[in-house]
């Protein structure tokens, strides 16, 4: 590929979705989302965050999920509405919660329902001013969306119980887009992401990483790469998680610019449900 750092990641995902459309772009719980499918979702939230929401170019939003098909919907929804992206661990305690969310300034916050308990204990102490809380399975069919979530939160009691001030499911967010999302003026020097520090010397720190960064990285990884990064053709297994950058970086650009397919391993630590994920799938790749 060419190594043209000139370009946001938005742009960089619009070709890929254009140019591959009909490939696989993540797999997860055997939900596969199509690049195609991939668009047109990442565009329904876009239009949520523009249509529905107060919030505005520039601002942030965290995110707080595991390796699930919602991650990448929900990460190039919030960049194509022209928003910063807050990464945000999953094991984070309501304390480390409330010191990314007040430092980063974040005006949203996306949450998984099983570990939305933590965040809810501080949220009112924050800037948040809109939550979309997702179940585990809200992007599969009807049928087993229902009957995973309900064994989820039901039989096993994976979902602690949780409450919000401004409330909405993931689901109802994406059907409240009735008009196309709206591009935005972006440029390759506008910050993407706030990537916080693991905060080993002191507090976690917000490093600020624009589309140039991003997209820089990728190229680079891409060409150094060529020779075992095949367009199309490679299947990832992706146990690392996406909301740490090594992880980032090869799913969620590496991957997407070249067309190629990604399985999601939301708990790597559960090694026989891992195993059982991988069994019989032509793994080319693994991080």
């Amino acid at each position: 590929m060419s190594l043209n750092y000139n370009r946001t990641l938005v742009e960089v995902f619009a070709e890929s979705c254009k140019s591959f459309a009909d490939k696989n772009a993540f797999t997860c719980m055997d939900r596969t989302l199509s690049y195609a499918d991939l668009d047109r979702l990442s565009g329904q939230f876009a239009a949520y965050l523009q249509q529905h929401t107060g919030l505005k170019p520039g601002d942030r939003i965290a995110v707080q999920l595991p390796n699930i098909l919602q991650y990448p919907v929900v990460i190039f929804g919030a960049l194509r509405a022209g928003m910063i992206v807050v990464n945000t661990n999953p094991l984070y305690t309501p304390h480390e919660m409330k010191h990314q969310l007040n430092d980063s300034g974040a005006k949203a916050l996306v949450v998984l329902a099983n570990i939305a308990k933590n965040a809810a204990a501080i949220i009112r102490e924050t800037s948040v001013e809109q939550v979309i809380v997702t179940e585990l399975a809200d992007l599969h069919s009807p049928l087993k969306r229902a009957l995973i979530n309900f064994v989820v939160k039901h039989l096993k009691k994976m979902v602690p119980p949780y409450e919000f001030p401004q409330q909405i499911e993931f689901n109802k967010a994406l059907s409240l887009a009735s008009k196309p999302w709206q591009p935005t003026a972006l440029v390759p020097d506008d910050v993407a992401v706030l990537q916080y520090t693991g905060g080993t010397t002191g507090v976690a720190k917000g490093a600020m990483l624009t589309h140039r960064n991003l997209v820089a990285n990728m190229a680079q990884l891409n060409e150094r790469m060529k020779d075992v990064f095949r367009p199309c053709k490679e299947l990832y297994a992706a146990p690392l998680p996406l909301y740490h950058i090594y992880s980032f970086t090869v799913h969620c650009t590496s991957a997407m610019a070249l067309g190629n397919h990604s399985i999601l391993i939301p708990n790597p630590r559960d090694i026989p449900g891992f195993v059982k994920t991988l069994q019989g799938k032509p793994i080319t790749f693994f991080v």
